[in-house]
């Protein structure tokens, strides 16, 4: 990966791993599923109108958009509005990594070496040792959902890493007109007809920080960060990209740390330390000061 696209790269982390906070301000306002729904809309009618399709299949783009777009965040709001910790759901969210290489090597044919294989074993018992400490305090479905998430993110990866384009923002713009309505159906379906309307209503006239967190999610997260990363996706393999989303808990972390004083148990601590360690050797990271694990991918 070249200088250039590492920074770009990290920029995404930065954008992502403050997206957390924009996401915890919009739950506190809006119901899941039509928070989810409401991010992509705002998207999708511009995009309709003003932007022209990209010329990649269909199929692909469909892909990309039920796998980032309503699989991740339909379980991922979820899970937040039932009490995830904010920190907490920036890191299980980034399993993404690891499913993406486990499903890259199935699905694409992209090499799993041994040590990747590894390194999955490895991130799995931090997941466990992370569930185990939800558990012990009843909130493991959050985590469960958050998985979920990881797994459908992993799916939309592999849709945008299908669909190279000489133009990656459009490509992510025209995702955005995916969710929408299934999400839409979701939230009358599971949260009720009214929910969301009146959700809307009530944060006009006193949830202004909602608003906010919404033109955040919408601009910085999904316009620059999902732009810059179907660019990289549609550059690089699969397992190059990937690892650099193991670097957003820790800008999740800090700013949930800062701002919401979130104080996460050592356990959970030990487990994200685990999975991180574990999801760098199995999508091939050079860890600091050591060598380069699984050259055949590893390339940042």
């Amino acid at each position: 990966m070249t200088p250039r696209d590492r920074m770009l790269a990290l920029f995404v982390v930065l954008l992502w791993g403050l997206n957390f906070l924009a996401l915890r301000a919009g739950l506190d306002h809006f119901p899941p599923m039509f928070f989810a729904a409401l991010r992509f809309a705002v998207l999708a009618i511009p995009v309709l109108i003003f932007i022209p399709r990209p010329d990649v299949p269909v199929r692909w783009l469909v892909l990309y958009g039920l796998g980032f777009g309503v699989g991740q965040f339909a379980f991922l709001f979820t899970a937040m509005r039932l009490g995830m910790p904010t920190g907490l759901a920036s890191l299980v969210l980034q399993s993404s990594a690891p499913f993406t290489v486990v499903l890259g090597a199935i699905l694409l044919r992209e090499k799993l070496t041994r040590v990747q294989m590894i390194g999955l074993a490895v991130a799995v018992g931090g997941m466990a040792i992370i569930g185990a400490d939800r558990l012990a305090n009843a909130t493991l479905v959050p985590v469960l959902l958050c998985l979920a998430a990881g797994l459908s993110w992993a799916f939309g990866n592999l849709g945008a890493r299908k669909t190279p384009a000489t133009n990656p923002l459009h490509v992510t713009l025209w995702m955005s007109v995916v969710p929408p309505l299934p999400l839409f159906a979701l939230s009358m379906a599971i949260e009720g007809p009214t929910a969301g309307i009146n959700a809307f209503a009530r944060a006009t006239h006193d949830g202004h920080a909602a608003f906010v967190a919404l033109a955040y999610t919408v601009i910085a997260a999904t316009i620059c960060g999902s732009g810059l990363w179907t660019y990289l996706m549609s550059r690089y393999p699969a397992g190059v990209v990937a690892p650099f989303s193991l670097l957003v808990p820790i800008v999740g972390f800090t700013a949930a740390w800062l701002v919401l004083h979130e104080e996460p148990s050592v356990f959970s601590l030990v487990g994200g330390a685990i999975v991180i360690l574990g999801a760098a050797a199995a999508t091939g990271v050079r860890i600091p000061g050591g060598r380069q694990v699984s050259p055949e991918l590893a390339r940042i």
